[in-house]
């Protein structure tokens, strides 16, 4: 009919319109700028040395290793917490609900009571932190394989178990620091805290290899979790094997955690914010989609609050405190809010 206004076109793909998918990739170009941009100030900012020299680049890769270390951790955060949202089909929990943190807390004030501050000093390494992710691992996949399978299987039974272990956990460690003497407790309290000085450079050739293999089969899977997030029954009548994929997908968010946490220490809240960031800024349910944004919204986040706090506040110490703190008064305006944002 002529004359009859034109109604704008929609789109069946990942995004609603043309304008949403313009919006999409500003935002990626943006964090993209952003990521480098910190990152080349976390590298470069206050180098004594001239710019070009030995010194210079000596001082700069000492300082790669912490910018590598913020990269494995805002991927393993990102990738996992979006997953793991998205298998349990809700956005307010993360995977630190599953007691992984609450495990890397015992095993660090176990070290603590039995050994000493010298003995865990001696015992510092890659031994360490293998058997740290190996024993994460390990407890995720006993407790998927124990509630996941079988005609009762239940996710939720499953997060209410993990909620009751971490619980059970935290009061061994609060019982354990109870006997520990000031100084072996100061040693405990700075290890308890997630911090990228709490990584070691020899940590890496056995991270890095492990968040890639976890992250590529994720991504491999990307459109099956498309179909997950629809809800269960969706998922049999397109053939997607539900409780199969689901075991699946925790199995490899388990390792992403763990990495995470035996590399840098516990992150509660710092997961459940990267997620919440990610849902507004990318503007579409695909998970392919979901991934890049998350993965540099939490390089962003990570690597700008040590910048900010390293080179404008002079206050390296208490970055983990302020995500931390952000990220829990996000997680109280989403419970007030009923997750509607």
């Amino acid at each position: 009919m002529i004359g009859a206004p034109r109604r704008p076109r929609s789109s069946s793909g990942a995004f609603r319109d043309a304008r949403a998918r313009r919006r999409y990739w500003l935002v990626l170009a943006a964090l993209i700028l952003l990521a480098s941009g910190f990152a080349l100030g976390l590298l470069a900012m206050d180098n004594p040395m001239p710019v070009g020299s030995r010194g210079f680049w000596l001082i700069a890769e000492m300082r790669a290793t912490s910018v590598v270390v913020m990269a494995v951790v805002a991927f393993c955060q990102a990738i996992a917490t979006i997953t793991f949202q998205t298998v349990t089909n809700n956005r307010i929990i993360t995977p630190s609900i599953m007691g992984f943190e609450s495990l890397y807390t015992v095993i660090q004030t176990a070290a603590v009571y039995t050994l000493g501050v010298a003995g865990v000093v001696a015992l510092q390494g890659t031994g360490q932190f293998l058997v740290q992710v190996a024993l994460m691992v390990g407890l995720s996949v006993l407790l998927y394989g124990w509630l996941l399978r079988g005609k009762y299987a239940n996710i939720q039974v499953m997060l209410l178990v993990g909620i009751i272990i971490g619980g059970g956990m935290g009061a061994v460690s609060t019982f354990m620091q109870r006997l520990l003497s000031p100084s072996e407790f100061d040693v405990l309290t700075a290890r308890l805290f997630g911090s990228v000085t709490n990584a070691s450079s020899e940590y890496l050739p056995f991270a890095i290899p492990l968040i890639v293999i976890a992250g590529a089969l994720i991504w491999l899977n990307a459109r099956k979790l498309n179909v997950i997030s629809l809800g269960r029954d969706v998922c049999i009548n397109v053939g997607v094997d539900h409780g199969r994929q689901t075991i699946y997908m925790l199995v490899l968010v388990s390792v992403l955690m763990a990495v995470s946490t035996a590399l840098v220490g516990p992150m509660t809240f710092f997961g459940f914010l990267v997620a919440t960031l990610t849902y507004q800024l990318a503007g579409t349910h695909d998970h392919r989609l979901l991934f890049p944004i998350g993965a540099l919204t939490a390089f962003v986040v990570l690597a700008g609050a040590y910048f900010v706090m390293n080179h404008v506040f002079y206050a390296q110490g208490v970055v983990s405190i302020i995500i931390e703190l952000v990220g829990g008064t996000v997680f109280l305006l989403v419970i007030m809010r009923k997750g509607r944002l």
